[in-house]
């Protein structure tokens, strides 16, 4: 049975964790498998969005596979944890926009995973947190950098340090998730959420992403230069121009990503 699940549809890509009867745990083969199709996501032009999800109604991915972790040795481990850390740094960089959407648990690197993304759409009914510190070990895939920049020091100090587990309508509420819904209607809600993304320019996303992402990690005046790189990435394109064209016609643009 393959460990990821890979689809496309149009322009968006969905990426599966296939592994409900361990509640899609992350085994090295299921790590290998996903570091492969990120890898395609990111050189594939007709990608202008991804979507990662859960096999199953009871997961998103509740971290590492600890029956795996228990046959392990330590050299074993790290090079699990090295695996990890490079396949979710590699979701924190794909140029094109991210969405994971929980749902169900999102435990320890599911959360990490999810943290990688640039969007999470929850269930209501989901139940998520970094609770490696219950294990005596740390978040060791993004989680202790990524959750203090996402919702503030304190309050990620505050979820690792006692390995609590939050409910969606406390993660919409601290911003750890950026939509909730009923899980009946959360792939219509997913669903609207990318069509809102798509409607955009995709090289314009693109930059602004890059933007974004690079400039959080400078000073303001060097966030400045990086935003006026991107914005001269967007000027020679023939989207701006038909988008000047659309506005003077009374119409909504067709883009092509040129």
């Amino acid at each position: 049975m393959q460990e990821i699940i890979y689809e496309q549809r149009d322009a968006v890509a969905y990426v599966t964790l296939n592994r409900p009867e361990s509640m899609n745990a992350f085994n090295f083969q299921l790590l290998l498998e996903l570091g492969q199709v990120v890898e395609g996501i990111r050189i594939d032009p007709d990608v202008r969005a991804v979507v990662f999800t859960g096999s199953g109604d009871r997961a998103f991915s509740v971290g590492a596979d600890l029956k795996e972790r228990k046959t392990l040795t330590e050299s074993m481990v790290r090079r699990n944890l090295n695996k990890i850390g490079d396949v979710f740094t590699m979701i924190d960089q794909l140029p094109q926009p991210t969405i994971a959407v929980i749902n169900g648990f999102a435990f320890g690197g599911g959360m990490e995973l999810a943290l990688s993304c640039d969007f999470r759409i929850a269930a209501d009914s989901a139940l998520m947190g970094l609770t490696e510190t219950g294990l005596a070990i740390i978040p060791g895939a993004g989680g202790t950098q990524r959750l203090p920049r996402l919702i503030g020091e304190s309050k990620a100090m505050e979820l690792i340090l006692t390995a609590r587990r939050v409910s969606a309508e406390e993660a919409l509420q601290i911003g750890m998730v950026t939509q909730k819904a009923p899980v009946n209607t959360l792939n219509e809600v997913v669903n609207a959420f990318v069509d809102s993304l798509l409607a955009n320019g995709p090289i314009a996303i693109q930059q602004a992403k890059f933007a974004i992402k690079q400039g959080m990690m400078a000073d303001l005046q060097t966030g400045l230069a990086i935003e006026r790189k991107a914005y001269e990435m967007t000027l020679p394109t023939e989207d701006r121009v038909e988008a000047l064209i659309a506005f003077s016609e009374k119409r909504k643009p067709v883009f092509k990503g040129k």
